[in-house]
């Protein structure tokens, strides 16, 4: 699988960015504000539209009308959870409530499962940034996007890409950059 920006822009003031990023390995978008590195993402999965440039997947361009079906191939772990969709501003995320989100609802992730997995990232401190990254790696989905993950995640990041995933993390967290097979400044 080959994930491909070419010359892509978010906005008129923006420069283009091109990157291309495969299975097994781990891809870094750094420099710049996390809220731009965040819009990025959102684009790379077709939130966000693009003024020039194109996006594609094995050489398939993104578009309105296969946005949708490029999302199948991904799985996001955002920075935090957001109190939107099924969730209510005054619940507190945790993985019960994370596994009952539409996406995952029909998931086989069990606890057992899921606290196996927090086992391997290393996650001492039941931190909910490391869960959502969890749930994320377990959809089993050949592109993982990760948000800003911990740096305490930077050695799973790079045993999921070397495992075969192709994984697109926005962090300017050097302890991730340092596990990277490919760092893209964004300027």
């Amino acid at each position: 699988m080959i994930y491909e920006l070419n010359n892509a822009v978010l906005g008129a003031s923006q420069q283009p960015l091109s990157l291309m990023a495969t299975e097994g390995q781990l891809t870094c978008l750094t420099g710049g504000e996390p809220a731009l590195l965040t819009r990025w993402l959102m684009a790379m999965m077709g939130f966000e539209p693009i003024a020039d440039g194109f996006i594609c997947i094995d050489g398939e361009p993104l578009s309105a009308d296969n946005a949708a079906a490029f999302r199948q191939l991904m799985a996001y772990a955002p920075a935090r959870l957001e109190a939107v969709g099924e969730l209510q501003p005054q619940e507190a995320p945790d993985p019960e409530t994370i596994f009952h989100l539409r996406r995952n609802r029909n998931q086989p992730i069990t606890d057992a499962v899921l606290a196996a997995e927090l086992r391997r990232i290393g996650n001492q401190d039941n931190d909910s940034c490391v869960q959502l990254l969890a749930v994320a790696a377990l959809l089993g989905t050949p592109i993982i996007v990760a948000d800003q993950p911990p740096a305490t995640t930077a050695a799973y990041l790079r045993l999921l890409a070397d495992s075969g995933r192709l994984l697109l993390v926005a962090t300017n967290d050097e302890a991730i950059l340092a596990e990277a097979h490919q760092t893209v400044t964004i300027c």
